[in-house]
């Protein structure tokens, strides 16, 4: 975000344009009538008579039938079938104009220069006047399909306005005249989008019509109206009916204003809505994860109703409805992963490849094990013998009232249980009676997670026990009390078969959410004592508790609605950045209209609609009813980069934590589409919650963007502070009650969960990475860091745990493998191999490629990529693969470029140029015949036998160095720390302990002197013969981008040798950072125990590395990039450590996230605003308008990670 505040514009010119060509579009149906240039006439005049052309047919077919010519069926027969004939011209038409105009397309050549709007009509029925108009179907059958439904829509829409039938309706002919003209009108709009041209629904739903499915949406709600009035007409007469009828057909004359707002939703999302709304309140279940578990489980559940409906006996149809309600509430489609254990769980979701392990087996649920299996065996027979006795033995006192009769001390019962198991709920989570009081029992303060869990040992212990009441002593008490209703003996009439079969699901469904309805029946029992409510004693407990849920629902959606109004209004004037020109204007209209508006509020709670702010201004508007998940496509997609591993390694460990927190009730009542925002560091993690049954739930994660916007910035803020107000310092509420002054937020606390995480810590290296004595000291640890990690190698080796590529020779020396597998650990990237030919180009491009981590990655580019450049590296790896010509624009030796070349290095640092092998202004050398270089058999003597554990390979010792240089920086190599590690590795492959085996081995100078030829040979190729005494010099052997010396050519051509020697370099830088941080290394022993730590758990590297990357995901302990910032000109390390720490998590409200999701699909889809400066989607710290953007469902958000759903157990 560039443009933040209240100015920016709400649509830009180019938009607004595009808008108020649109909209008249789809109020009219698909006439374009507002084209922005000069059209003919008879293109209006075109549009206009087809758009009457059904008026036409259908004056027709009325006029018959007010003159007595024609019976009514007959009327609208005759107007079906001129609509059809019309129709069907139409289509060829179009087909006809389309074959044409494909043929002139790809004869002429297209301008580019033309507006891509913009047609050149010739006369008013050429080929691009008709494709302007009416331009087609894509698919055959819905030529034919459409055809005939306009057909059919003309006929019934006749005979569903026929001024006599409108004059019996309403006894007037005035009213008649009205009705029937404007209804016309509707379906004139309804027949011009079917065949004509299909305009742009504001109700829209999936991103793509690939079946070409919307032109049908209008038809269909034109149908719904006609089969009302058809059964009024044909069925004895009913006077709710005909009420209906009468409402129904001035509710028709504005279905074009429904239709322009974007009310009545499209047909997918109206079945998938339907559905969920019939398996939710009507059959007991829930929400569904997806669109095909849905299917399924409304189809399955239906069903057992049907069958319960047709069950002859009373006992039959409670034992059925017990069996298959338990039995719906689980999650069956999970048993076969859960048959093989928690890993595969995870490893199905993706968590397992890069998620934490998964939790240990002994938690109840993880795996469908002989406990698991028992225990729901147990529960299941335990209710249906319940049930069965009460019924055999209490059948008879079925009829007596609710005080006198058996249902009495069970209502008291479950009132009890109620109370408890809310209290034991409430105390569970940071405040209490809906987030207005701080909780006082909730510890605040606490950093440390085992501090943590101390002092919450007490809400551990009533979260216990409300786990045993709610789930194993609640379903019981309730089935009981449905047992002993004297509604089941009418059982067979199909509202209590339904009701009753509804409420034994459930029961185990929601436990929770069905134990708040049965205590609401009760109390309205208790009120009415002996007296009898008209009408609502004989619907039965099952129908009562469906109205009770439903009621419940529709209240608790209102009040959700209500705050988020509330929400939008005040902030929309409280918020300076938020404070738009019209902000008083609108808040007077507001309060002005304020019935309307709160008809509006509760008319979308009733239909479970999204209240749509529209640009999330105070302009609320009722969104089209859709699932519970908002979105069409399936759970999971997301717009992943590199950041996205750090939610993918959490996700696993997430999940376990969540497990216990929905068991133990500390993020309150769990409902599917209930959302939830958690806090760690700089990671925001997205949490909805798709499906909940007996003992499981399922949920979705997604992260959010690590790179922080200005806007994303500014909610960040604001989520901290309110997390701090509950968590950290509850001083600052400012009352002694403890009142929530975030009240008014979108968040609302409700825990601290302990998950193991990265924590990420960064450092500005000043002081450190410059400074002298540090450098000095820098050469030192390389030297022993190497000399250690050649010991390692030879050990490894000798245990089998690597095979080297190169030929090992010496006394009992082994051949060389022609195929084998270097099995090292914390090596680097293939980024950094010199024998992938890549140059430190690789490294910059690799780095610049990944911007997520802003001002702190390793290497930033200012001016973007760097035009390519051939390092010395390079030049040497393309000759040892034959490319000896010169490439076109090398620098010539002598004019090299040395900024480009060695950037900020001191010229004093760099060693003096040679030639880049290309035999140019130096004399010739003959390197096989040249008597200084040095030349030694392949076979060593070495004085004790284990020193052959410890050879290394021919290649590795032929270095073409002179000895003159190798004696000169003889002194460098640390004999004792030799001695010292070659002691501790030497009982490593020796048999058994011998003190005067490893004092020989210590004695061995041949082998002295193989190593510390080696390594110095390795200091001699990296051009660190000399003191390190550049910083530049430094990161850029950290990076791999080594400089040309003398002996790179050798050093590149052994990969292991190579991977060894910067593996040693960053291990001594590591040590450096260490050392100053801490202080130097006291001993020897110290020095090898954190070599050794280094090795086992840490990954020390770049974070563009694949190495970093798969770390990451395999929960590496410690992980180390160095970096450099070329903004600040400052070199910066980065250090994640995993560890279990307090992710803090709140509970969003659910109703506003819906509301600005529809929102956010209106102003895409349709409006196709998609300015990123916009401002639906700048900082607001009320609604965290930008993080609810960042959560929606691709292509409309953009969340970095998003998992499969997770099914996890919560019992």
């Amino acid at each position: 975000m560039v443009r933040m505040g209240p100015d920016v514009p709400l649509l830009n010119e180019y938009k607004q344009e595009f808008f108020w060509k649109r909209f008249p579009q789809t109020v009219l149906g698909g006439p374009r009538f507002k084209l922005g240039y000069c059209a003919p006439p008879y293109v209006y005049v075109n549009q206009a008579v087809l758009f009457l052309t059904p008026w036409l047919f259908g004056g027709i077919g009325t006029l018959l039938c007010q003159l007595q010519l024609l019976y009514e069926l007959h009327a609208a027969v005759l107007s079906g079938t001129l609509m059809f004939a019309a129709a069907a011209g139409v289509q060829a038409l179009a087909l006809y104009a389309a074959r044409r105009s494909g043929t002139v397309e790809r004869l002429g050549a297209p301008n580019i220069l033309v507006d891509e709007e913009e047609v050149e009509f010739t006369h008013c029925v050429s080929p691009e006047t008709v494709r302007f108009i009416a331009p087609g179907k894509r698919f055959g059958l819905n030529v034919v399909l459409h055809t005939v439904v306009a057909g059919v829509l003309c006929g019934f829409g006749t005979w569903y306005v026929l001024l006599g039938r409108l004059t019996a309706l309403y006894g007037s002919i005035g009213v008649s005249m009205v009705v029937f003209v404007l209804s016309w009108v509707t379906l004139c709009i309804a027949e011009y989008s079917l065949i004509v041209n299909t305009a742009t629904e504001t109700a829209t739903f999936q991103a793509q019509d690939t079946y070409e499915i919307t032109p049908l949406n209008r038809p269909l709600y034109i149908f719904i109206f006609i089969a009302v009035d058809l059964t009024d007409r044909f069925t004895d007469p009913v006077p709710e009916l005909h009420l209906a009828s009468q409402t129904l057909h001035v509710l028709f004359l504005f279905l074009p204003l429904l239709w322009a707002l974007g009310i009545l939703p499209p047909l997918d999302a109206l079945l998938l809505w339907g559905m969920e709304q019939a398996l939710v309140f009507g059959l007991g279940g829930s929400p569904m994860s997806s669109n095909l578990r849905l299917l399924l489980m409304f189809g399955v559940s239906t069903g057992v109703a049907v069958c319960n409906y047709f069950i002859p006996s009373t006992l039959g149809v409670v034992l059925f409805s017990i069996s298959t309600g338990f039995l719906l509430s689980l999650d069956l489609s999970q048993v076969g992963t859960l048959c093989r254990g928690p890993s595969a769980a995870f490893k199905n979701h993706g968590l397992r490849r890069g998620g934490s392990l998964p939790p240990s087996p002994t938690y109840f649920g993880w795996n469908l094990g002989c406990r698991e299996l028992l225990l729901y065996l147990s529960l299941l027979l335990v209710a249906m013998v319940e049930a069965g006795l009460l019924l055999h033995f209490l059948g008879s006192a079925l009829a007596q009232s609710l005080i006198t009769g058996p249902q009495g001390p069970i209502s008291y019962l479950l009132l009890v249980l109620f109370f408890l198991c809310w209290t034991l709920r409430e105390i569970q989570g940071a405040y209490i009676f809906g987030g207005v009081f701080l909780n006082p029992f909730y510890p605040k303060g606490m950093s440390n997670v085992q501090t943590f869990k101390q002092k919450n040992k007490g809400l551990y212990i009533a979260a216990a026990i409300r786990r045993v009441l709610l789930y194993l002593v609640s379903p019981f008490a309730m089935i009981a009390f449905l047992t002993m209703d004297k509604s089941l003996q009418s059982v067979h009439r199909v509202s209590i078969s339904v009701g009753f079969t509804r409420a034994f699901r459930v029961v185990w469904q929601s436990s929770e959410d069905a134990l708040l309805q049965m205590v609401v029946v009760v109390l309205v029992r208790l009120a009415a004592g002996n007296n009898i409510l008209p009408g609502w004693a004989n619907l039965g407990a099952g129908v009562q508790l469906l109205l009770v849920g439903l009621l419940i629902d529709r209240l608790s959606q209102f009040l959700a609605k209500l705050k988020f109004t509330l929400t939008v209004l005040v902030t929309s004037w409280t918020e300076k950045k938020q404070r738009r020109q019209s902000a008083g204007t609108l808040l007077a209209l507001n309060a002005l209209l304020c019935p309307l508006l709160l008809a509006v509020v509760t008319l979308s709670a009733l239909l479970s609609a999204p209240l749509l702010p529209l640009f999330t201004l105070p302009i609320f508007l009722v969104g089209f009813p859709r699932p519970q998940r908002s979105w069409p496509g399936p759970v999971g997609t997301a717009c992943p980069c590199p950041d996205s591993i750090f939610y993918q390694q959490m996700s696993g460990s997430l999940a376990s934590a969540l497990r216990t927190a929905f068991a133990r009730g500390s993020l309150g009542s769990i409902a599917p589409g209930s959302h939830f925002l958690g806090r760690f560091q700089d990671r925001m993690v997205w949490i909805m919650i798709l499906e909940r049954g007996y003992g499981y739930c399922t949920v979705n994660i997604k992260g959010l963007e690590l790179q922080e916007t200005s806007c994303h910035t500014v909610e960040a803020r604001r989520v901290d502070e309110v997390f701090e107000a509950a968590f950290e310092r509850p001083e600052r509420l400012g009352f002694p009650q403890g009142l929530n002054l975030h009240w008014g937020n979108a968040l609302t606390p409700c825990a601290a969960l302990a998950v193991r995480v990265y924590s990420d810590a960064r450092n500005v290296l000043s002081g450190i990475i410059d400074s002298h004595e540090n450098l000095r000291k820098l050469q030192d640890d390389f030297m022993k860091a190497l000399i250690w990690l050649l010991l390692r190698y030879c050990v490894q080796r000798h245990k089998g745990f690597l095979w080297s590529t190169e030929e090992v020779s010496g006394i009992g020396a082994m051949k060389s493998q022609s195929s084998h597998l270097v099995q090292t650990t914390n090596q680097p990237s293939e980024g950094v191999m010199v024998e992938s030919n890549v140059s430190s180009l690789r490294f910059r491009q690799d780095s610049s490629s990944l911007t997520s981590f802003g001002d702190w990655s390793d290497e930033d580019d200012l001016f973007g990529p760097q035009p390519a450049r051939r390092t010395v590296a390079l030049v040497t790896a393309e000759a040892q693969m034959g490319h000896s010509a010169l490439q076109t624009g090398t620098s010539l030796p002598g004019s090299v470029e040395m900024d480009s070349l060695f950037e900020n290095m001191a010229l004093s640092a760099l060693q003096p140029l040679q030639p880049l092998g290309l035999g140019i202004g130096m004399p010739a050398v003959d390197k096989g015949r040249n008597p200084e270089v040095f030349r030694e058999s392949p076979h060593l003597n070495f004085s004790c036998p284990q020193s052959e554990a410890f050879n290394l390979p021919v290649g590795w010792r032929a270095a073409p160095l002179l000895p003159s240089r190798l004696l000169s920086v003889r002194p460098l190599f640390p004999e004792e720390w030799f001695r010292f590690s070659l002691g501790r590795f030497g009982l490593a492959v020796q048999g058994e302990t011998s003190e005067d085996m490893t004092k020989a081995l210590k004695e061995d100078e041949v082998l002295k002197e193989l190593h510390a030829k080696v390594a110095l040979s390795c200091l001699i190729s990296l051009g660190a013969e000399s003191a390190f005494t550049s910083p530049s010099y430094i990161y850029r052997l950290y990076c791999g981008d080594v400089p040309w010396t003398e002996g790179l050519e050798w050093l590149s051509s052994s990969k292991e040798l190579y991977h060894l020697t910067l593996q040693a370099f960053r291990f001594s830088f590591k040590l450096l950072f260490d050392q100053a941080s801490l202080g130097p290394m006291e001993s020897p022993e110290e020095l090898f125990s954190t070599l050794e730590e280094y090795e086992r758990d840490w990954y020390i590297g770049l974070v563009t590395e694949k190495g970093w990357h798969d770390s990451v995901l395999q929960e590496k302990p410690y992980l180390f990039s160095l970096g450099h910032d070329i903004t600040m000109g400052t070199y910066t390390g980065r250090v994640l450590s995993l560890q279990e720490q307090l992710v803090q998590v709140g509970r969003l409200n659910g109703e506003g996230v819906r509301g600005q999701w529809a929102n956010l699909s209106w102003e895409l889809l349709y409006a196709t605003n998609d300015d990123e400066e916009r401002y639906s989607i700048q900082a607001h710290p009320f609604m965290l308008r930008n993080l609810t953007v960042q959560a929606a469902d691709p292509p409309l958000g953009y969340p970095i990670y998003s998992s499969a759903p997770l099914h996890f157990p919560c019992l």
